[in-house]
């Protein structure tokens, strides 16, 4: 039997996932972390066999947990990490902040940090993947990032050492990020918040946003830029080339891609994710039979299938 070091913090064994994430999807963790604070996580960590592994979740936006579940501790933080705190132009968050609350608190105090009022998720998984929207990403504001490593040692990384790529960066396996700080440019709080509003207006528009998805379901297909932005190399969209392979609406047990956007990945109310992770291949596999373009997931897919 595993014996793991006692925490501070939440320590639940064999902890259903499905209903922390947006897909409402997926078997359970071995184990859920909920530390208390930065202190209990490196404690942790550093006395936790390095044989488990650790995955770090946030509020399961992007993400589909496998019908078998995980094989390792999740960790997953919550109040002890979503301060937000105002220095000038620079606003250091929790990596629990929702970045939507991240966006108004910084227009608030007049730092614009609008690209990340229609993030759906939080600030580690942001700086995580690199999130982006309407041209400008995490890569353009971090300043720098808190993380607890594998080994439970506290460090600060810089964004050169994130090696920000388009929805990537290279934060090495099982490290957790539990703060960063960003800056933004100056502006008025109205003006700020009213292009927040009109974000969201155009979102509303062209998203399933009431729908159960996780995001947008694969990259643009495009060449990948170094310094993370897609806005300049990417022309082709990948609801263009899902559209174009007759694929918008398509459906499998549960799952379906979404008629009014074709790269989102829909709940419909019954999918597993199995459903959902096999509607998308056969996406994959139908763009690249009527293209030769090849789609690469966006959401990220974690965990063991259930043989069938």
């Amino acid at each position: 039997m595993t014996v793991l070091p006692v925490p501070r913090g939440k320590l639940t064994p064999n902890r259903p996932l499905n209903d922390l994430t947006w897909l409402r999807v997926g078997g359970a963790a071995d184990w859920l972390f909920q530390p208390v604070d930065e202190d209990d996580l490196a404690d942790f960590l550093a006395g936790l066999d390095p044989a488990i592994p650790v995955f770090p979740m946030g509020v399961g936006s992007n993400l589909i947990v496998r019908d078998g579940g995980l094989r390792a501790v999740v960790v997953r933080l919550g109040r002890g990490f979503n301060a937000i705190e105002l220095d000038g132009n620079r606003v250091t968050a929790g990596a629990a902040a929702l970045d939507a609350h991240v966006a108004r608190k910084a227009a608030d105090a007049s730092i614009d940090l609008t690209f990340l009022r229609t993030i759906p998720g939080a600030i580690g998984g942001a700086v995580r993947m690199n999130a982006g929207c309407y041209g400008s990403y995490t890569a353009d504001h971090l300043v720098e990032a808190r993380v607890v490593t594998r080994a439970g040692k506290v460090e600060t990384l810089m964004p050169e050492q994130l090696n920000f790529q388009y929805r990537h960066s290279d934060l090495p396996e099982g490290w957790v990020i539990t703060e960063a700080t960003f800056e933004g440019e100056s502006g008025l709080p109205e003006d700020l918040h009213a292009h927040m509003t009109a974000q969201l207006k155009k979102r509303d528009e062209t998203q399933p946003t009431k729908d159960r998805t996780a995001g947008s379901t694969f990259r643009n297909p495009a060449g990948f830029s170094s310094t993370g932005r897609d806005d300049d190399v990417h022309d082709l969209k990948a609801w263009k080339v899902i559209d174009d392979a007759g694929m918008r609406g398509a459906t499998l047990g549960g799952a379906q891609m979404s008629p009014k956007h074709s790269n989102f990945l829909v709940n419909t109310g019954s999918a597993t994710a199995a459903d959902l992770e096999g509607l998308g291949e056969e996406v994959r596999k139908k763009v690249f039979q009527t293209s030769g373009i090849e789609l690469h997931w966006e959401i990220m897919r974690v965990g063991e299938t259930i043989p069938t």
